[in-house]
């Protein structure tokens, strides 16, 4: 995909919504963290990628080539204490001020409960934990604290009522969702403000390539509104969020999963719902 391919303007928002504005998105390198990257830096932010691997934030640097903002980027493992300060400090640097801290990046993969080691539930947990409340600790000490505000908005997964194959990934995220909603009471007297968004099924490259078919196959069949989300549409969440239209939203967590969260299957179910969709009900005797 080249920078020729990428729209220059919102598909939603008005041009120039977020100018002066500066942000830090984890895992810009692809899937929901790239096209949040390129939302925010079409809407005038100056937008800081970070991620594990250079050249995929190099792609999304070619992408943002020319659009309104504009987008750094930098070589990054959330998971490492000291270079996730020397990162902030070096934003701080470049740019004196942070006004949005997107945290998206995240992994996990499918796995039995009972087949999962130590090792791969603690690399799950670090990186889904330990990386949120690094990356999260250093932009409100270094910068939304002593400045006087600012927002955070951590990526976690929907639905929420268990997923077998990903327990550690489940575990992780609540964990989030929870530090979100603390952060948000005890650093309201800061002005900072934290959210957690619930992502469902996306149609990213990473799920529609690298998951089992059977799961790619039966995707949409488990959403009630019968297809995957696109990631521009969780680009325009945040977008939203990181706006003024989002200075009332702390403390909560957002599900951004076309349904999912409530149902486990298609709909009409054919159990509990006729073929339009309206749930059946029991028959009732007539009054006299």
């Amino acid at each position: 995909m080249g920078a020729e391919e990428t729209a220059a303007q919102s598909r939603v928002f008005r041009a120039g919504l977020l100018d002066g504005q500066v942000c830090v998105v984890s895992g810009a390198g692809s899937g929901l963290g790239r096209e949040t990257a390129l939302e925010l830096v079409r809407l005038g932010a100056s937008v800081i990628g970070c991620g594990r691997r250079s050249e995929p934030l190099a792609e999304t640097a070619e992408l943002a080539a020319g659009l309104p903002g504009s987008f750094e980027h930098e070589e990054l493992d959330i998971r490492e204490e000291d270079a996730v300060g020397l990162f902030f400090d070096g934003v701080l640097e470049r740019h004196e001020r942070l006004d949005v801290l997107v945290n998206n990046a995240g992994g996990q993969f499918l796995s039995p409960a009972e087949a999962i080691t130590p090792k791969g539930f603690r690399t799950v947990i670090d990186l889904n934990v330990q990386g949120t409340w690094l990356m999260t600790h250093a932009a409100a000490t270094k910068s939304f604290i002593p400045q006087g505000g600012g927002k955070v908005l951590s990526v976690t997964l929907s639905p929420h009522n268990g997923m077998p194959g990903m327990v550690h990934s489940g575990a992780a995220r609540a964990a989030v969702e929870n530090m979100m909603r603390t952060l948000a009471t005890e650093w309201a007297r800061f002005g900072i403000k934290t959210c957690a968004l619930a992502a469902g099924q996306f149609k990213t490259e990473t799920l529609m390539t690298k998951y089992p078919q059977v799961v790619v196959d039966n995707l949409e069949r488990s959403i009630p509104i019968g297809r995957a989300g696109e990631a521009e549409e969780m680009a325009w969440l945040v977008a939203y969020l990181a706006s003024p239209a989002g200075d009332f939203f702390s403390g909560t967590t957002i599900t951004i999963d076309g349904g999912r969260d409530n149902w486990a299957g298609p709909w009409p179910p054919q159990a509990i719902a006729d073929d339009s969709g309206t749930p059946v009900a029991e028959e009732r005797k007539p009054k006299d």
